[in-house]
């Protein structure tokens, strides 16, 4: 029997903590609505969109993950609704599909904790440095935070690299509305992390900045917590600042977030920086995503709660036919 699965992963974006989270402080991010799917199955060479797989067509994220599992070659069909180099999760959804595919096809354990893991390391082998909070968060959908004070009930797993540790756990979140801002300018997530630790390496400053951006989430979290919306925009603008002062935004997501403040409760980027994406927290979210499309921007409104990695295992038609012969 050919196997074949079809796996789902959510983009995500961060709501206060990207660059500090990789130096273990913490960080808030949530899936969203947009995803990341992969259709595969068994094959007698790698094909990826029906051409054969090479470095331009299978990432080092999907190749990494083959070596580490091996298995049979396998046909692999992808559909994105995350736009790539944007912040939005991009090279995490598809790290958290396929780990989950080669995990299924291999007869290996699909749990979440698993997936998340292997998924980590796939980012890390094809980034050089970075922390879980994509990864994990694609991988369990909904909100997870990193580094902070959890109950033991939303307690998901930890995940060590060298000297850093992070504790994963879900977040209560609450409906809030959220438009995303994207630049159009593709940026790679690993320069502008290099960029950070050279800075913190010759700049008490600046690892003074990345100590203020961990007291910022842990007073966001603070805010989740409460529901109190304003005090959470009013952060995420803050963290924005902080970000610009590390030097990882660009005249355009300022733009943007400038654009989105006056209809939103906080706006700030998300990812990496360098172009990509903000995302703006909001009750006008129309208003807020024309303002951004008038500031040269395409905007994105979306909506959370959604669900992390999903698997299917698809059954060939020779062996559907059988299964409905063997019930007649």
């Amino acid at each position: 029997m050919n196997l074949s699965v079809t796996v789902s992963a959510p983009g995500k974006f961060v709501i206060l903590g990207e660059h500090s989270v990789v130096y273990g402080k913490p960080a808030l991010a949530l899936a969203m609505d947009m995803r990341f799917t992969m259709h595969i199955s068994e094959s007698s060479s790698f094909m990826v969109n029906g051409l054969p797989a090479t470095p331009s067509t299978m990432s080092p994220h999907m190749k990494f993950l083959s070596d580490l599992h091996g298995g049979n070659p396998l046909s692999i069909r992808i559909e994105s609704r995350v736009p790539s180099g944007s912040g939005l999760g991009s090279s995490a959804a598809l790290s958290a599909a396929y780990a989950g595919a080669v995990r299924s096809l291999n007869g290996l354990s699909c749990s979440k904790e698993s997936i998340a893991k292997d998924a980590y390391e796939a980012e890390y082998a094809a980034q050089g440095r970075g922390s879980p909070m994509d990864t994990s968060a694609s991988v369990n959908g909904g909100g997870i935070a990193l580094n902070v004070p959890y109950k033991p009930e939303d307690f998901l797993w930890r995940i060590e690299k060298n000297e850093r540790v992070w504790d994963v756990s879900r977040i209560d979140v609450p409906k809030m509305t959220f438009v995303i801002g994207n630049t159009g300018i593709r940026a790679a997530t690993g320069p502008l992390v290099e960029k950070v630790k050279n800075y913190m390496d010759s700049s008490k400053f600046a690892r003074d900045i990345i100590d203020e951006m961990g007291d910022v989430t842990l007073d966001g979290m603070k805010a989740i917590k409460e529901r109190d919306i304003t005090e959470l925009g009013a952060l995420m603008t803050y963290d924005h600042e902080l970000l610009s002062i590390l030097g990882v935004s660009c005249p355009e997501l300022d733009k943007l977030v400038k654009a989105a403040l006056p209809t939103s409760y906080g706006a700030k980027l998300t990812g990496s920086g360098g172009g990509g994406c903000m995302v703006a927290l909001t009750d006008q979210p129309e208003k807020t995503a024309d303002a951004i499309e008038a500031h040269g921007g395409t905007a994105y409104i979306v909506s959370t709660s959604v669900p992390g990695v999903t698997i299917k295992k698809n059954e060939d038609t020779k062996h559907r036919r059988q299964k409905r012969n063997n019930r007649s």
